[in-house]
């Protein structure tokens, strides 16, 4: 079994981080430290099918325990086709608002009956044919996450909550954007709505996930109840090191920023 989706269906908790870099030595640096997921971020970072590749190899050779959760670029089935027959079990679709874009992803990511996902016997997916069972992995073990990311995505969630569907991830950058406030995923209002999108998903009996950017933020949201969660990025890990050590040696006081937002 996938155990990225076996965590987030059954427990405990898994924890991870963005991966913003682009990069397939730091992505293997990152598998080292523990994570339980990465998420291969191709929606803002130009990363194509082989560098997906590459940086999935650096991870899971670096460390099988940790997972690389891909963030596709877009809702697009071709996208989706590269990113399974290259190997991919763990998928993130963003800005997912209806019924019908649901529908579209889980098509492109099963195979009939199912869905409508182009067949080929011979990728890295299926160990290039070695694998005589993979057919039946590919459903079993596919993990199929929907990015909500607008107040009406959350209002739709029931109705997108379909066969194929493992669970939803709460984007909470372009929630804030959504709701007229900008880069402040801490609002009042878009924490609420955060938490109704997180209620809906505990009724439909589905993992929900969300990304905060410091550890307080990541401790709140793992105490009202989200499957799992996502700590920072690559990025933001190295950017603060650097000012850190450079405030350091000029004495300066280092000013904290208000954390990041996806």
């Amino acid at each position: 079994m996938n155990p990225f989706k076996l965590a987030i269906t059954q427990g405990p908790r898994p924890l991870g981080t963005w991966m913003m870099t682009g990069s397939d030595t730091v992505a293997e640096a990152m598998a080292t430290i523990g994570f339980d997921f990465l998420v291969l971020d191709q929606e803002h970072v130009p990363v194509d099918t082989l560098d997906a590749i590459r940086i999935d190899r650096a991870i899971r050779a670096s460390n099988p325990a940790t997972t690389p959760l891909y963030r596709l670029a877009w809702n697009d089935t071709v996208l989706i086709k590269r990113a399974l027959d290259g190997g991919a079990t763990s998928l993130m679709v963003p800005f997912v608002n209806s019924a019908e874009e649901a529908r579209k992803a889980v098509e492109a990511a099963y195979y009939p009956p199912l869905g409508k996902r182009g067949f080929a016997a011979v990728h890295r997916a299926s160990r290039y044919g070695a694998d005589t069972d993979f057919v039946r992995k590919a459903r079993e073990e596919l993990c199929l996450i929907l990015q909500i990311e607008t107040p009406e995505a959350i209002d739709a969630m029931e109705e997108m909550a379909i066969e194929g569907v493992t669970g939803f991830f709460i984007g909470p950058g372009d929630m804030s954007a959504a709701m007229g406030h900008i880069g402040n995923p801490s609002h009042p209002e878009v924490q609420a709505k955060i938490r109704e999108g997180l209620e809906k998903c505990q009724r439909l009996g589905l993992p929900c996930g969300i990304v905060g950017g410091n550890p307080e933020l990541v401790n709140k949201y793992q105490e009202m109840g989200f499957s799992f969660v996502a700590l920072g990025s690559d990025m933001s890990y190295l950017l603060a090191r650097a000012r850190e050590q450079l405030a350091a040696i000029r004495g300066e006081q280092l000013s904290v920023s208000g954390g990041e937002v996806y």
